[in-house]
This record gives structure tokens, sequence and C-alpha cells, in this order.
């Protein structure tokens, strides 16, 4: 096995076209990837917000809505084309579901994750304190490591309770256990098209949940994402190294939280690609079963994985979890 420094990892880049695209495998490494060791050094933050009914619904409107875009920025991901389609009205989380929200679950139920019964989940690599030690890493996205003993209450391995915070979305989690959580609660996982009329809110074909002004790295951090250089330098000029408060940064115009950014958001569709290039049709992600992600997290940045963009989108197995993907749930009227 071979050793590295946080100076050895760079970004992952793909060609589409001839034209050079970032993205790929940093986004949800899966189970079973190819692995390589990495020793990590400490890491530790904390962050209290102030805020309202976490458990709190909105209504989402009937009619006309979209999905995709017509001006993809990672094309192999399926982003486009712009289609329009008809929906029911429903309701929707406020926020993504916090970890006391899930240790409710827990507590009445005596529920397992699939990360507590694997005995390993997916961790960033300088999030992780010593004591963790040797760990593994996927290939070319070592910053991705699989660490025993990490779960939803240990968020970066063995004795790391200090990470855990309540009011921060739950991850760790898989879509198996999303759709565990979901029949408790009396909800479902949203599709694809539903998670994106209400990241709209109501604004239209726009490519944020605020409008078409990106964030950047100096002055406008409207949410959680990376700032510097990934994976090795994180400004936290946003104020935050990896997950904030579930409500936290402004609510979008039907007022949910951290649509884009912060966590992943699992969605009850598949992940597919309607297309028939070739270079489409071999995405690593397709006929594997995989369920399809939106939103992008805290460890997106322009720069390598631009995909806290409404259109954006990701794929992963059900059963793989992260320190970066959570869920938020729907409700029939």
């Amino acid at each position: 096995m071979q050793h590295h420094t946080q100076a050895d990892f760079k970004s992952t880049k793909y060609e589409v076209g001839g034209v050079a695209k970032t993205g790929a495998t940093c986004c949800a490494p899966s189970r079973s990837p190819g692995l390589t060791t990495l020793n990590v050094e400490a890491w530790s933050k904390t962050q209290v917000c102030e805020h309202t009914d976490r458990y709190a619904r909105v209504d989402i409107p009937g009619g006309a809505g979209f999905t995709g875009t017509n001006k993809p920025a990672i094309e192999v991901d399926g982003e486009s084309p712009l289609r329009k389609f008809k929906t029911k009205p429903f309701q929707i989380d406020v926020t993504a579901v916090t970890n006391d929200r899930f240790k409710a679950f827990v507590d009445d139920t005596g529920y397992v994750t699939e990360a507590e019964k694997f005995g390993t989940s997916f961790c960033f690599f300088s999030h992780l304190p010593e004591s963790v030690g040797e760990t593994q890493g996927v290939v070319s996205a070592e910053w991705w490591r699989s660490v025993e003993g990490a779960n939803w209450m240990h968020i970066n391995g063995p004795e790391t309770e200090k990470d855990w915070n309540p009011d921060h979305p739950v991850v760790h989690v898989s879509w198996n256990d999303a759709q565990a959580f979901a029949e408790w609660a009396g909800g479902r996982l949203p599709t694809e098209a539903e998670w994106e009329h209400a990241a709209r809110g109501g604004k239209g074909d726009v490519i944020f949940p605020w409008g078409d002004d990106p964030p950047d790295d100096t002055s406008y951090f409207p949410c959680n994402i990376w700032q510097g250089h990934f994976p090795n330098e994180n400004t936290e000029r946003d104020g935050f190294a990896a997950t904030a408060p579930a409500q936290s940064f402004e609510p979008n115009g039907y007022g949910l939280f951290n649509v884009v950014g912060n966590v992943w958001e699992w969605t009850a569709s598949s992940f597919k690609i309607r297309s028939l290039k070739k270079n489409l049709r071999r995405h690593p992600m397709l006929n594997k079963g995989f369920k399809t992600l939106k939103g992008g997290s805290y460890l997106c940045h322009q720069s390598y994985c631009y995909r806290y963009r409404i259109a954006a989108r990701t794929g992963n197995s059900p059963d793989s979890s992260t320190s970066h993907q959570g869920f938020r749930l729907v409700y029939d009227i």
C-alpha cells in the first residue's frame, strides 16, 4: 500500500468532446471501490445556530415545473435538456433530516444503519483525527477514506462524538436507510423532478435556488460549499469546514434551507441518462442500480465538482454511505 500526503491529492478531470470537465468519482464513493492507505491529521469544528422547528414542512404548489438545463456544465451526468413537466401539489421538509430527528427514529425502532452493519463508511481525509490511524482510500479520489467505525453517530470514526451536532443533517445514511426512515416518518423520498421543482423556489429556469449569481471564494456565500483549492486548502470563508446546521443560510422562495451545498440529498429516482451519445452511455454509474442524489455538498467547488446547481446530479449505490450524504422527505397531500 502507498502512503500519501495532502499535497498528493489533485482534482480528477475527464474529457467531454475535447473539453476538460471536473467531477467524476470525487462526489460520492461507492462500496467496494479500489483502495489505498493514508494517515491523516486531526480536525474538529463545532457550530451552534439558532433555528425554529426543524420538523416543519411547507406546501409546494402543483402545476408546471422544470427539470434539467439547456446549458449543462457536466454533460456526462445527463443534466440536459431542460424539460417541462406537470406535478401534483406536495409537502416537503424545510430542512434535511437532522441528527436529532434521525436519533428519534433509532430510539423508537432500534434501527441499525447499513454503515453500522458493514462496519465502515466513507469520510473526508482531512476531517479524521490521528486516533483513527491508517485508512484505505478510493483510487483516483484518495481524499475519500474507508473508515472503520464511522457512522451517523460517529461522523469521523470511533471516539468522534464531538463532531456530532443534533441540528446538523444526518450523514452516513444509505438510500436504504433513508427509505426505512421515510416509512417510519410517514413520508417518502422525492423524485428527482419533485426535488428540482421544490429547489427552484418558484423562480423557474434558474441555476441556483436563489437565482443565477454564482458563489465565489471571497465575498458571496449563499450556501455551504468549499472555498479555496480542493482538496488541500479550504479557507472556510463561509464559516464551515464540514456540515452546517440544517437550518442555515438564506432559504429559497419556498422556504427551504440548504437545498444546494451542505449535504447531497437522496431521491427516489434511479440514476439514468436520457442520451444516445456513446460517451454518455459509458457512464460508470449506469446499469448498476444506482440512485440519484441532488444538491451537491460542502465539498463541492466550481474548479472540480460544479454540482451545487439545481440541474446537477450524481448517483450512488443504495447501500453506500458517506459523510456528505443525507436526505429530506416529501409528503403526499
